[in-house]
């Protein structure tokens, strides 16, 4: 579902800096792919503990994920907006002076280890070094905020860190209400139990459980949120309990995670993408054990009628029981670091 204005309705300006956005953001995904799953998977084989692979049942909608943390699961949260967010904003976005990405904040913090050499430069997006800094500043509390430097016309930077997502679940799930046409005003105004429900619901819609920690939940609030701006937002959260890389963007929700293969489906995958075993190896698998073979799965999911807006923008009756989200597509993703190969159709979440 797209909240943003559409592409033929943006001027050229505008349509150059969506397409500037759209590639930095391919970028991004390949780091947080990277940092989310491959990355932690180096960190479970360097303390020699089994890596704990998500249960496909829990990729399907409205699926429960057993609540275990795992400390060696790289854990953030990042937000990415297309446009400058205004200062109007901060009641419910936190931002302020004090968690710019500075010198100063980041040696008050001590949250950027090489922050002797720090350079201010290093904060803009198209800098070297980026990536570095972006890493470095992952595993702290809350989210990470890049945005479009006001100073510019089209340069995007890590501008915030430590950033809170104040914005109540209520007004959350009454926007999401109002959007949808289940409700004309208050989400109370059809009694404390139909706007408990939809306050599930809203989880659901988002993708994640209705106990999910706090950095899932504040994810699916900020994504609710960024739907007042005029732009884009991409939301990437990466959670100890799920294992897996959730990414909300204008289209919806997707979801990454790793997988092992036995030989027999690798070898059926390389014929399928027209390419030898060694190549499909060399190209898509980040990890062996035994027969297996690691590999990374993305699910994409798109919504049922009864979370799109109502036809003609009717109120319509809520039904708690039926669902939300539906898998739409399923694909093997190339590792990371690989520029040539393209994602590769495979279902697997109801087989």
């Amino acid at each position: 579902m797209i909240y943003c204005k559409h592409r033929d309705n943006l001027s050229r300006e505008e349509r150059l800096r969506r397409s500037y956005y759209e590639v930095l953001r391919d970028e991004l995904d390949q780091f947080v792919i990277g940092y989310s799953l491959v990355g932690s998977y180096n960190n479970f084989l360097r303390i020699r503990s089994p890596y704990p692979f998500v249960e496909l049942r829990e990729l399907k909608p409205r699926a429960r994920i057993p609540s275990i943390e795992f400390d060696a699961q790289n854990s953030f949260l990042i937000i990415f907006a297309e446009d400058v967010i205004h200062k109007k904003h901060k009641k419910y976005i936190r931002y302020f002076d004090a968690n710019k990405t500075t010198k100063n904040n980041l040696l008050k913090h001590k949250y950027f280890p090489n922050v002797e050499n720090f350079n201010r430069d290093l904060k803009y997006f198209e800098t070297r070094d980026f990536f570095s800094l972006l890493r470095s500043l992952l595993p702290i509390d809350y989210a990470l905020l890049i945005q479009r430097n006001q100073k510019t016309k089209v340069k995007y930077a890590l501008t915030h860190f430590h950033v809170r997502i104040d914005w109540p679940i209520a007004e959350a799930s009454e926007a999401l209400a109002k959007d949808l046409r289940y409700i004309s005003k208050d989400l109370y105004e059809k009694g404390d139990k139909y706007a408990e429900d939809f306050q599930k619901k809203f989880f659901e819609y988002y993708g994640i459980p209705v106990l999910s920690g706090g950095r899932r939940t504040a994810a699916i609030v900020a994504a609710q949120y960024f739907r007042q701006l005029p732009g884009i937002t991409t939301v990437y959260v990466s959670s100890s309990e799920s294992r897996n890389l959730l990414r909300i963007d204008e289209k919806g929700v997707s979801k990454s995670v790793l997988v092992k293969l036995p030989d027999e489906k690798v070898k059926q995958l390389a014929k399928f993408a027209g390419i030898t075993q060694n190549s499909f190896t060399k190209n898509y698998v980040i990890g062996r054990q035994r027969k297996n073979f690691v590999c990374i799965l993305n699910v994409k999911y798109d919504y049922t009628n009864h979370a799109l807006p109502s036809e003609g923008g009717r109120l319509r009756e809520f039904k708690p029981d039926t669902n939300w989200l539906t898998v739409s597509e399923e694909h093997i993703l190339p590792k990371p670091s690989i520029l040539s190969r393209s994602p590769i159709p495979y279902k697997m979440v109801y087989l």
